[in-house]
């Protein structure tokens, strides 16, 4: 029988109250604030704020709260390095990109904690188990700034090139702390064809063969964790910007991007957009086009 432990939020645990309320039944124990009998599965809702879910559907329901299954395959069962990036597709905000160590001790803690695929979890779950990740979990993070990514982008690197360099760097840093992995698996952004071609521009090198893999976020739990932290550090980096711009900047690269791009650029001029924006984004140029209504 599947037995999950999870520490959700107060507001996760009353959406799912609320979403199973005809399931709430009596529980002779006082420290069970809600019991739920729900089809294959028990739900156990404590004062602490533990969630306990058992029974064959337990993990069905544990996806509710952003826990997802990752598959166990041969590539898991060692220690293994897994890098993932954030921000590729979003015009505003830097490009994160984390590389992070996971060995097999510590898979039922970062199952526990609800670590799975970061594109299945809100943004708010991200922001609440990242800083635990960050503590456990050896890892490397690298941000690359706006500006520094406009000064980079058509003079040494083009969108793919920069990013082997980011894996490629944080990879070799977190080497460089002495972890020992058997394994070491890219979320693949590009063929291995190209990878090697850009790698030869780099200076760090490291003699560990390399995997990149579809859809390894889904795979490896160590691919996860460096998508949850990327994530979060992407976050805060959007956050910051709009900050010291006096303007919330979205995610993404659609018409609220060009809406926002065109009011940085009445009140800045081109040195906001290169401060917090990709400028070879077609949203550049679809702001400029605004303005000249």
């Amino acid at each position: 029988m599947a037995s999950i432990t999870l520490t959700p939020s107060e507001k996760e645990i009353q959406a799912f109250i609320k979403a199973n309320q005809t399931r709430i039944t009596s529980s002779n124990n006082p420290y069970i604030r809600y019991f739920l009998r729900l089809p294959q599965a028990t739900v156990s809702i404590y004062t602490s704020g533990k969630v306990l879910l058992q029974g064959e559907g337990a993990e069905k329901y544990a996806s509710f709260f952003g826990y997802q299954v990752v598959e166990e395959n041969g590539g898991q069962n060692f220690p293994l390095i897994g890098t993932d990036e954030v921000g590729n597709g979003s015009y505003f905000g830097g490009l994160a990109v984390v590389a992070s160590f996971v060995t097999p001790d510590q898979h039922d803690f970062l199952r526990k904690l609800g670590v799975g695929d970061s594109k299945t979890l809100t943004d708010q779950k991200i922001r609440q188990i990242a800083p635990i990740l960050k503590e456990k979990i050896q890892h490397q993070a690298l941000l690359l700034s706006p500006s520094k990514y406009n000064e980079v982008i058509g003079e040494r690197y083009n969108a793919v090139s920069v990013k082997v360099a980011l894996h490629n760097q944080a990879i070799y840093l977190l080497l460089q702390k002495g972890v020992e992995p058997e394994k070491i698996v890219i979320d693949a952004f590009t063929s291995a064809k190209n990878y090697d071609k850009y790698l030869m521009q780099e200076t760090n090198r490291f003699s560990n063969p390399i995997s990149l893999e579809e859809k390894a976020e889904g795979k490896y739990l160590a691919v996860a964790v460096s998508s949850i932290i990327a994530r979060d550090l992407f976050l805060e980096n959007l956050e910051n910007l709009g900050k010291e711009l006096g303007y919330q900047l979205p995610s993404g690269a659609g018409t609220q991007s060009d809406k926002v791009a065109s009011q940085i650029l009445q009140a800045y001029g081109i040195q906001g957009l290169n401060f917090s924006a990709k400028l070879h984004f077609k949203n550049t140029e679809k702001a400029q086009k605004r303005i000249e209504r």
